[in-house]
């Protein structure tokens, strides 16, 4: 019997991508705010030593509610391909 997907009503995990967030493991803080991001899925994410990363958060209710991290050339290109069409036509 197949089970039915539980959906949390009001999630801010990613906007209008609720089925594409999921734990992908525990991790803490330590005293100087610094984290580790597991072996594998630093290379599921291509994340190499020295690659930068922009961190990214939702509000709800006046709180950040998620965080997310986005490899900085990724980001590039998604404000490229947002502001690219705009650019053209204002020049």
């Amino acid at each position: 019997m197949a089970r039915k997907k539980k959906t949390v009503e009001g999630t801010c995990c990613a906007p209008g991508a609720k089925d594409n967030c999921r734990v992908e493991s525990i991790i803490s803080v330590d005293e100087r705010g610094q984290t580790v991001l597991p072996k594998e899925l630093r290379e599921r994410a291509g994340i190499r030593p020295g690659d930068k990363l922009a961190v990214a958060s939702w509000e709800k209710d006046g709180k950040v509610c998620c965080i997310t991290l986005i490899k900085v050339e990724d980001l590039v290109d998604i404000i490229k391909d947002r502001l690219g069409p705009i650019m053209k036509e204002i020049l």
